[in-house]
């Protein structure tokens, strides 16, 4: 994917200028885009009783109605080139006694076009709602992937309705699976038997024909959004207090990924160690072919903080761990993004050769890294200097920083109406990573 940037013209004192550069740092836009549409405490809300029930399979275009209330009960799947339309501020509860789950498959498409001031909810029957209430939703296109072959069943455990339900992949890269923008995902990531957990969205080999934009994953038991290959375009992504990883890319997704934001709290997050950022190109070496491309990640514009009561004591019992971990095989470039709170900022496979060769391949650019217990490491590697060294050259404008989340952020406390841009004129960074 290339990102093709305009020539800039300076007409403003350079002063100005310096504002502008470090207000863009992390999530950005003029007014605060996470207000009215997101719901940073969905336990609060009562949903109505459900009205439809939706199972097995849609094989013919159906539209959901905001008059209604919705639930998914089981696997339902979209099949046969259907187009599931739902109309802005349409509420669908996944069912809790079979763990439902919302699967969209190839061929097939889903609009799901909410509003900022409507938007659709997809959240858990339950009457005390948790995590992993229920399974989530799986988009599945026929895009490219780096795995061996040219199409593949999405091994979760789904009861698939007929053979190539759960088939995904191809050679597509501007496949439409249709639209998802004003979305909220709450309470999903259940956990099967033999396959894991799933993720609030998981979109395998989806093509950037598709919209995913204005979706927030919250309080999923599993992760917020799984990319598996595919050429995704994402944008005002939230993931809010996901107990596993916030993002993960895989097996050769090639992904432009702007303007979005996780937040990680400890009590929320599993004892063993989850990334905001997990960026891989397989599992198994054996699974992918070698003359494919390996995953990789342009972001722009993101922001990665830990939301803490005390930063400094659950860091030290070990509640807190890396922005984004980075395994080998997998490339990115990182541009104007914010890494807040963690433990270190970033941690190399111990596969990844530190040198110029694989260091150009993965690149951080003015950077703002704040409060962070270390910043970039290769994994079991106590010593970072040369890593510190590279990241630390003037020439890539990175910044290093240790302000609280007051000074750091607009207001990061109130979650009825938190505003997680950054506050400017408030931070005092340096170029030096031990400042």
């Amino acid at each position: 994917m290339n990102k093709n940037y305009p020539p800039v013209i300076l007409l403003f004192f350079l002063p100005i200028f310096c504002l502008f550069a470090q207000q863009e740092k992390g999530i950005h836009g003029n007014e605060n885009w996470l207000s009215i549409w997101t719901d940073f405490n969905p336990s609060s809300n009562e949903y109505p009783e459900p009205t439809q029930i939706i199972s097995g399979t849609i094989s013919k275009d159906t539209k959901l109605l905001k008059k209604e209330t919705y639930l998914l009960l089981g696997d339902v799947f979209v099949t046969d080139s259907t187009t599931l339309s739902i109309e802005p501020g349409t509420v669908v509860l996944g069912d809790y006694k079979s763990k439902a789950s919302l699967i969209i498959s190839n061929g097939s498409k889903i609009i799901a076009e909410g509003t900022q001031t409507d938007p659709i909810v997809f959240s858990s029957n339950r009457g005390v709602r948790k995590k992993g209430d229920w399974g989530g939703i799986f988009i599945l296109g026929d895009a490219p992937l780096n795995k061996v072959g040219n199409s593949w069943d999405l091994d979760y455990g789904l009861k698939s309705p007929a053979p190539g339900a759960t088939y995904y992949g191809g050679e597509n890269a501007e496949s439409d699976s249709g639209i998802m923008r004003y979305v909220r995902i709450e309470y999903a990531g259940k956990r099967s038997k033999n396959h894991g957990y799933f993720s609030g969205l998981t979109l395998a080999g989806v093509g950037d024909a598709t919209v995913i934009e204005n979706i927030m994953v919250s309080y999923s038991e599993g992760g917020g959004f799984n990319i598996i290959g595919g050429n995704t375009i994402l944008s005002q992504l939230v993931s809010f207090r996901s107990k596993r990883n916030d993002f993960i890319f895989n097996y050769g997704a090639q992904t432009l990924f702007t303007n979005s934001l996780a937040v990680k709290s400890p009590y929320h997050t599993t004892s063993g160690e989850a990334s905001s950022i997990y960026l891989a190109s397989y599992n198994e070496k054996s699974e992918v072919d070698p003359e494919k491309k390996g995953t990789y990640l342009f972001a722009e514009n993101i922001t990665l903080m830990v939301l803490s009561k005390n930063l400094e004591a659950d860091t030290k019992v070990g509640l807190v761990h890396e922005a984004m971990y980075v395994k080998e095989g997998a490339s990115f470039a990182f541009d104007k993004s914010i890494f807040s709170g963690f433990n270190p900022a970033v941690v190399l496979d111990n596969k990844i050769w530190v040198n110029n060769e694989n260091l150009r391949n993965l690149r951080f650019t003015n950077m703002y890294f704040n409060n962070c217990k270390g910043n970039i490491f290769t994994e079991n590697v106590a010593n970072n200097e040369d890593l510190e060294n590279w990241y630390g050259n003037s020439a890539f404008g990175n910044v290093y920083s240790h302000g609280s989340d007051s000074e750091t952020f607009i207001d990061v406390r109130n979650l009825d109406n938190p505003d997680f841009r950054l506050r400017i004129n408030k931070i005092i960074a340096s170029n030096n990573p031990e400042d």
